[in-house]
């Protein structure tokens, strides 16, 4: 029997690409979209999902495993861009992106735990950031939200190590999708202390996800890790620059590694 496979978030970018790559691989892919019918043209079922609705993450896992009877790769893309001074974003976007990024994430492998459990096995990808390896002026939620999301799957991978459940995290850097047309922008506004500098690393942040790389990179990646038999805690995939700024990091003092993201962005 082919394995079957649910990616959230499965109705474009990152997600749709993935699907379609391991499609090709003979897996029996799953998508999920908060309204399905707009995928017509879709290579794979869609189903439904908001991550941030509990009872629509019960519903799709039901759907899949009525269908199937196993989910073997649960995919955990679905996500939010969110960008803007810390002072300025409204709560309620906040709490909003933390629900999308983290707690819908978190809720949809609770919802997996007890057929993967039942079957004694399964793999959870959890798509993370390269943005959460670090605190990004401007992205600074989107960087928090993607970096707890690493951690707690730090944690979960051990508490369900013993049901032979395997989870890892994969990071991408920047990559061609629509990502910045989702994404919540606070507004510049015209009497803000940030705008201008704002302003800046909007246009900045903009350039790097139309100049990144292509999403089948991603795909390639999370298939090679499906084939191990034994996956790390930590991927990253993107351009050699973003995945050495994690590196930068760890080996230099705070300090320095603080002005060369201020140089970088032009703060």
């Amino acid at each position: 029997m082919s394995k079957v496979v649910l990616i959230t978030g499965g109705s474009s970018g990152i997600g749709k690409s993935v699907g379609e790559f391991l499609q090709t691989k003979g897996f029996k892919v799953y998508g999920t979209s908060r309204n399905p019918n707009n995928y017509p043209q879709s290579k794979f079922p869609i189903v439904a999902l908001d991550v941030t609705k509990p009872e629509t993450i019960t519903a799709c896992i039901n759907e899949v495993l009525t269908a199937e009877t196993k989910i073997d790769v649960l995919i955990n893309n679905a996500g939010a861009g969110i960008t803007g001074p810390i002072e300025e974003i409204p709560d309620a976007e906040i709490k909003r992106n933390f629900e999308t990024n983290l707690f819908g994430p978190i809720n949809v492998i609770k919802a997996v735990l007890p057929s993967m459990r039942q079957q004694q096995s399964g793999l959870i990808i959890n798509v993370t950031s390269i943005a959460g390896y670090m605190g990004l002026p401007y992205r600074g939620i989107y960087s928090a939200s993607k970096g707890a999301l690493e951690l707690i799957t730090e944690a979960f991978r051990m508490e369900i190590k013993g049901f032979n459940i395997k989870m890892t995290n994969v990071a991408p850097g920047d990559f061609a999708t629509n990502i910045a047309a989702g994404r919540y922008h606070a507004p510049a506004l015209e009497n803000s202390p940030y705008k201008e500098t704002y302003g800046k690393t909007l246009s900045l942040m903009d350039e790097h996800v139309d100049s990144g790389g292509d999403p089948k990179e991603m795909a390639e990646a999370i298939y090679k890790i499906m084939q191990t038999k034994s996956p790390k805690i930590h991927y990253k995939v993107g351009a050699f620059l973003q995945k050495f700024s994690i590196v930068l990091k760890r080996i230099l003092p705070d300090a320095i590694y603080e002005k060369m993201l201020m140089d970088h962005y032009k703060l």
